[in-house]
């Protein structure tokens, strides 16, 4: 009995879906996280630019 338990439980694989689709969803967060954060290093480097630019030029 004990046995069987044991084969039935390696021969599971109800759960692996949900841990694939897991590993992808955290996969897709950290690529967007490092772009998120290249973006807004970006977008504050061309806000420093705009605004020496106001101050030189008044």
């Amino acid at each position: 009995m004990a046995k069987q338990l044991i084969k039935n439980l390696l021969k599971d694989e109800s759960g692996q879906d949900l841990i694939e689709y897991a590993l992808v969803a955290a996969v897709i967060a950290l690529g967007a996280l490092a772009a998120m954060k290249s973006l807004a290093n970006s977008i504050g480097n061309g806000f420093n630019n705009v605004g020496n630019q106001f101050s030189n030029n008044v």
